[in-house]
């Protein structure tokens, strides 16, 4: 029996990594430079990662410009509604999660930092798999006290690049990140962006952290939400006005919606468009 832990212990790790859909990371020319990136790190979330830690000590202010959307990623999400949901998801996170640090300032004033992010690619969900997992999942929890995996097909995926610039235009911290949806934890949604927009606060909290703690994500993160983190994920009033050009948080009702599929815009109304 004990020889067979190691195998058990990692059961979950591999059900995970088999149902898992391959998204690539990919690169537009957006950034100021990509020489300054390390290698690709990471499972489930893949990065190519910059941070000028001796920099950000004397940052105090930024500012975040609207996502934009390479060429790529424009073919598969062809409806600006789509766009706006995965720009506004994106640039909620990192200014909420921003706001444990930095004061969060409009775009149209001046700042430490400006922050600039672009979609570099979205694999679409399928919708119909999306639905199908949605019945198997509330159907066999009506009669089994465990959840089942989501079904590992159709999954979506989300690819972002993003930099933070200094008054100079120098950059001080990049990421280039890509991941796929899994059948373990990311619960289906039928909307061919489900995936991405859910996604897309993976991207922004892994970015915003690296610069709220000057060192490059860890793949497990202990540490608590700080309160306005939650009071903002709970749909309530950002910490700083700026936050609100991305729309508040759906909070619960967007959990619920979540659980039962529910198309993301059916609860979350971008205030943002994507360029």
């Amino acid at each position: 029996m004990l020889t067979s832990f190691p195998r058990v212990a990692s059961l979950p790790l591999i059900l995970t990594v088999a149902g898992c859909a391959s998204m690539p990371a990919k690169t537009s020319g957006t950034l100021a430079t990509y020489q300054n990136l390390g290698e690709q790190k990471g499972m489930l979330s893949k990065s190519r990662n910059y941070i000028d830690p001796n920099a950000l000590l004397s940052v105090k202010t930024v500012r975040i410009a609207p996502v934009a959307f390479a060429e790529d990623a424009l073919y598969r999400v062809k409806k600006d509604e789509d766009r706006a949901l995965i720009a506004t998801a994106l640039n909620r996170e990192i200014c909420v999660t921003l706001s444990d640090k930095f004061q969060v300032v409009p775009l149209i004033e001046a700042a430490d930092l400006t922050i600039r992010t672009v979609v570099t690619d979205v694999m679409p969900t399928d919708m119909t798999a999306a639905g199908v997992s949605t019945a198997v999942t509330l159907g066999t929890g009506a009669v089994l006290p465990i959840g089942v995996p989501r079904l590992p097909v159709g999954l979506g995926g989300l690819a972002v690049e993003a930099e933070a610039i200094d008054q100079a235009g120098i950059q001080r911290a990049a990421m280039v990140w890509a991941r796929a949806a899994n059948s373990i934890t990311d619960k289906p949604r039928v909307s061919e962006v489900g995936d991405a927009y859910s996604l897309a606060t993976n991207f922004g909290n892994d970015f915003s952290r690296m610069l709220v703690t000057g060192k490059e994500p860890q793949a497990l993160d202990l540490s608590l939400p700080s309160g306005q983190r939650v009071q903002s994920w709970l749909g309530g009033a950002p910490k700083y006005t700026a936050c609100d050009d991305f729309g508040r948080s759906p909070g619960l009702v967007g959990v619920v919606a979540g659980k039962f599929g529910a198309p993301p815009e059916w609860t979350d109304k971008p205030q943002q468009r994507a360029e």
